[in-house]
């Protein structure tokens, strides 16, 4: 009865530390999602890179950072459909995001893209520096999709993007710490 008793043991022991030690490094609680990150890399023939953050706080997405690499100037800045990087010219990523099928327009029109965000101004040394706020989405709204950043200027108007020239820069948009 000792021995079968020092085997039951030793056989359930292991097992136990062993699933103890699977679940020390991370929890399965659900987390509210506050913040998110892309790291822009450049389309073919540009040399656009940078970071953007994303914070949501009480229905506002504020969105930060620095894109560098651009030529001095607007340049159009959207968030598109989707988070494919694939096609070297950045057309992989579709259309700018507008789930609520709005016509493309500036931020500040009452009806636009959900993913219309303007421009945003590279210095004299293509370094642009970004500070947006926006009630058009929420955050989890846009995990998995790409930021595009643009050749050229978004002219807020035209029909169905702005006109805003190639794809410059892209970045899919990933879950932050």
């Amino acid at each position: 009865m000792k021995t079968f008793l020092v085997y039951a043991v030793s056989a359930v022991l292991p097992l136990g530390t062993s699933l103890l030690a699977v679940n020390d490094d991370h929890d399965h609680k659900e987390h509210k999602l506050t913040r998110a990150v892309a790291v822009v890399k450049p389309t073919q023939k540009f040399k656009t890179a940078g970071v953007i953050h994303l914070k949501q706080k009480d229905g506002q997405v504020s969105i930060t950072g620095k894109v560098k690499g651009l030529t001095p100037g607007k340049h159009g800045f959207h968030i598109h459909q989707y988070g494919d990087l694939s096609a070297d010219d950045g057309s992989s990523a579709g259309g700018h995001y507008a789930p609520e099928g709005h016509e493309h327009g500036g931020p500040h029109k009452a009806q636009h893209h959900a993913g219309d965000l303007g421009n945003i101004v590279a210095d004299e040394n293509g370094v642009a520096m970004i500070d947006k706020q926006s009630d058009d989405f929420e955050l989890s709204d846009v995990i998995g999709r790409a930021f595009v950043v643009h050749a050229g200027t978004d002219d807020l108007t035209s029909q169905p993007s702005g006109d805003a020239g190639a794809r410059a820069g892209l970045a899919v948009i990933g879950i932050s710490k």
